[in-house]
């Protein structure tokens, strides 16, 4: 079943925000944007986010979560479809408050920020993909 796009669905606008921008998925220090270095020196496809530990993560857009386990490298990981080919990633989470299937809107909790996938302290890592393909989250988000 594919989530429907509403007023808060990721925006179809292409390399600007638009009044629909997305918000941050966690309050915290940026440590690794897109395109930039990682700390474990791979490339990253989304933004690395230091945040306290059990802090809510909450979807950037409504959607459905498509995805929730762990994943190698990724460690416990939710994936929202958002429709219109975007999906949003959060990975490193301490726990996952949604089920595959659950259906979320914009700002609803997902999951908990923590250390899995081998993170040696707390972050989000948060990708953006559309059609399969890494998109700058900073295009879409506000902080």
């Amino acid at each position: 079943r594919r989530a429907r796009s509403g007023p808060s669905a990721i925006p179809r606008t292409r390399g600007r925000t638009s009044s629909r921008s997305c918000r941050a998925p966690v309050s915290g220090a940026l440590l690794a944007g897109y395109g930039r270095t990682m700390p474990d020196g791979r490339r990253s496809d989304g933004l690395l986010i230091a945040a306290g530990a059990g802090s809510p993560v909450r979807a950037v857009a409504d959607g459905t979560v498509v995805y929730a386990e762990w994943m190698t490298g990724y460690g416990l990981l939710a994936i929202v479809d958002h429709g219109n080919g975007y999906m949003s990633l959060y990975a490193h989470n301490d726990s996952l408050l949604r089920d595959a299937g659950a259906t979320v809107r914009r700002g609803d909790p997902i999951a908990t920020v923590g250390t899995s996938g081998g993170q040696g302290r707390a972050t989000l890592y948060f990708e953006l993909r559309r059609n399969g393909a890494p998109v700058d989250p900073g295009v879409w988000l506000r902080r």
